[in-house]
């Protein structure tokens, strides 16, 4: 369950999110975050990042390759998978 609160003097900077969750796992991850010496709020809005990020759809670099590949730049053509995996070096 998620609850959110909006500070009338930061209503457009800041909003507390609220979560439920095991000890356990709070405190894992209370004591990697001390370990790291990174606040436990910033780790959460940088994964909180990297999952939008990984759930756009087409992510930024998928839609560069699609502009790349429609202009002709960067395309493969081999005549089998051997020869793809030949001429990209792996």
């Amino acid at each position: 369950m998620f609850t959110t609160q909006t500070s009338e003097a930061n209503m457009a900077k800041e909003v507390q999110m609220s979560i439920k969750m095991e000890p356990e796992l709070r405190d894992q991850f209370m004591a990697v975050a001390a370990n790291r010496h990174r606040p436990a709020a910033q780790i959460i809005r940088d994964l909180m990042r990297l999952y939008i990020e990984d759930s756009e759809t087409p992510n930024a670099l998928t839609a560069e390759t699609l502009h790349k590949s429609d202009r002709g730049e960067d395309v493969f053509y081999a005549s089998s998978a051997a020869d793809l995996f030949k001429q990209l070096g792996i």
